[in-house]
């Protein structure tokens, strides 16, 4: 039988008052579940004159502070990032039938956070980093080739992390967290942050 918590949704809502709890439990239980990639979210940004878009990433770490993720600063949403901090991530794990969805502001992570991750990168990841002009009009792909095997003759070891190339963390206002449900009468659970910091709580309707 379908166990409920006090607030008549499905029991894997818990009881918590910190969404970040939360979402570290179904952030769990989806490495589990998902055959690839749980980490991978909908990055939704806009630019200055509000034009949206929307790409894949890889969400890296999270902590009370935020969701973080890595790119390059010069690409479309790096430039759109700082004409307009605004921004949306989408999880949705089909394995659980689950999604979750976050709303809030980015801001670059500090160097000393970037370098950390940036070491952990594998080699050819690194030298990636430097050698794509990522979002540019490529010509031909023997270009980017090209500039792999440059980079790869200038650093041959120690490959330091380019200053094009760094971190995002979204500071949440506010999480929604969604399981599908019967006849489309799905489960709906909103966190909004209060200007004192605490979260509240609400239902949505599906």
């Amino acid at each position: 039988m379908n166990q409920k918590n006090s607030l008549g949704l499905n029991s894997c809502f818990l009881e918590l008052k910190d969404p970040i709890e939360l979402f570290k439990i179904w952030m769990e239980e989806a490495k589990i579940s998902e055959p690839n990639d749980p980490n991978a979210l909908a990055l939704a940004t806009a630019n200055r004159d509000s034009i949206p878009s929307v790409r894949m990433v890889l969400l890296k770490s999270f902590n009370r502070e935020g969701f973080v993720f890595y790119t390059n600063l010069e690409s479309q949403k790096g430039k759109e990032l700082k004409e307009n901090p605004n921004a949306s991530m989408c999880f949705h794990w089909k394995s659980l039938l689950r999604q979750v969805r976050i709303n809030g502001k980015l801001f670059k992570v500090k160097d000393d956070v970037a370098d950390q991750y940036y070491s952990t990168r594998s080699y050819e990841s690194r030298i990636g980093a430097w050698a794509s002009k990522q979002s540019s009009i490529l010509e031909k792909r023997s270009d980017l080739i090209s500039s792999i095997e440059n980079y790869k003759d200038k650093y041959k070891k120690s490959v330091p992390r380019p200053s094009h190339w760094s971190g995002w963390i979204l500071s949440p206002l506010d999480i929604e967290f969604w399981l599908d449900g019967e006849n489309r009468i799905h489960e709906r659970l909103k966190y909004k942050k209060d200007e004192t910091g605490h979260w509240n709580r609400s239902l949505l309707s599906p």
